[in-house]
């Protein structure tokens, strides 16, 4: 099977944190260079960035798309509770501090 090169970043934290994203959406994926830092000065840095591999065009396609819609999530103005007066991040469904249903709140919805 041809591996597919999905999602590179310089800090495995991000990587990680992205790989939890699509197994959530079924995507399975392979985290390549882990390791690799310790091998920065023997290759270029960015040749030892961790890396997210997956395994069919479709996974591919469909891994991008997660991605992107959690990029564009990350985009959005964060939002103010009406209940608590807390702000909270536009990526929390929920308040974080007193646990009010962001959907009942924010402007676009």
């Amino acid at each position: 099977m041809t591996m597919r090169l999905l999602y590179s970043h310089p800090q495995l934290v991000v990587v990680t944190q992205m790989r939890s994203l699509l197994e959530q959406a079924g995507i399975q994926s392979e985290l390549r260079n882990e390791y690799a830092a310790g091998a920065i000065g023997e290759l270029a840095p960015i040749d030892a960035w961790p890396e997210l591999w997956v395994g069919t065009e479709d996974d591919a396609k469909r891994g991008a798309e997660v991605l992107k819609q959690f990029q564009q999530q990350l985009d959005l103005p964060d939002w103010h509770c009406e209940h608590c007066h807390s702000d909270n991040p536009a990526s929390f469904d929920w308040c974080w501090h007193c646990g009010a249903a962001a959907a009942e709140q924010k402007p676009d919805n």
